[in-house]
């Protein structure tokens, strides 16, 4: 390799992690600015311009106040139990609709297939009243379940471990019949853990989707109680008025969890790239 070759690569290099570096500050960013309005005293403006984003001290007055003026640990246990709930459900209807689909032979597969696939293109807002009427006849107006019930199927999850479970190689199938392994035991032991980054993934996505409903709950729910977190700090909103400070602590320990998550689902998907690539 030549010196100008090397001074070339050094160069590229140099030029991709100055954009990574670049592109972290744009996304870290509005985090950053999150953190420091609900460290800072009141005695600090939170809109200076430049931005000023050491609190001087920092406090965690408001993060106290978030606390206390709501009730703010019931909208954190709701929402704990909606993702308790939804979650693995999801994953698991996900999971049962999507293996047909991609292993088994029946007539109007495809078509079935395609049907499920063109919900995606629909607005959510669009399908608010018709699940509210279906809701309502139900008799889970107002309920957990009401919330929940609406949240277990998805497109995305079925088209996602459709596409997962339909690359899985054909020999591993048949190498689990040969060992004796009927339709369950091949989707159990073989289809499952050959998709668990897939699984990893959607387990992100509907946590966070969960975690940050606002519209469905909003819509079916009349009891403040059942409110998710995301409307509870709606609610805080409109109790505190025009304290961002609050505001800001409220949302910070929202994302805990979420981040908490993001870490631990993390590990999952890095060791199943890890094991494709040795594959």
């Amino acid at each position: 390799m030549t010196a100008r070759t090397r001074r070339r690569r050094t160069s590229t290099l140099a030029g991709n992690y100055v954009l990574l570096i670049i592109l972290a500050i744009i996304f870290i960013g509005p985090f950053v600015v999150l953190v420091s309005s609900s460290l800072k005293p009141a005695t600090q403006d939170v809109f200076s311009f430049p931005p000023d984003f050491i609190p001087r001290p920092p406090v965690v007055d408001w993060f106290i106040r978030a606390w206390t003026v709501i009730d703010f640990p019931r909208y954190l246990l709701n929402s704990v139990i909606y993702v308790g709930v939804m979650v693995p459900a999801y994953l698991a209807v996900s999971a049962l609709t999507a293996y047909p689909l991609a292993r088994m032979r029946f007539r109007l597969r495809t078509v079935v297939f395609f049907l499920f696939l063109s919900t995606m293109f629909l607005p959510g807002e669009l399908m608010l009243i018709p699940r509210f009427l279906v809701v309502s006849e139900l008799g889970l107006a107002d309920s957990y379940a009401g919330v929940m019930l609406p949240g277990i199927l998805s497109a995305i999850g079925i088209f996602l471990l459709r596409q997962t479970f339909a690359g899985v190689p054909q020999e591993l199938d048949d190498a689990a019949r040969i060992d004796g392994c009927k339709e369950w035991g091949v989707f159990w032991h073989v289809m499952l853990p050959a998709a668990k980054p897939a699984f990893a993934v959607l387990a992100i996505f509907g946590f966070i989707s969960v975690w940050n409903s606002f519209i469905w709950p909003l819509v079916v729910l009349k009891d403040t109680s059942k409110y998710p977190i995301a409307l509870g700090i709606a609610y805080l909103t409109g109790v505190t008025g025009t304290d961002v400070r609050s505001l800001a602590a409220g949302t910070v320990i929202s994302l805990i969890p979420v981040l908490v998550f993001f870490l631990v689902m993390q590990r999952h998907i890095l060791e199943g790239m890890k094991g494709a690539v040795k594959g």
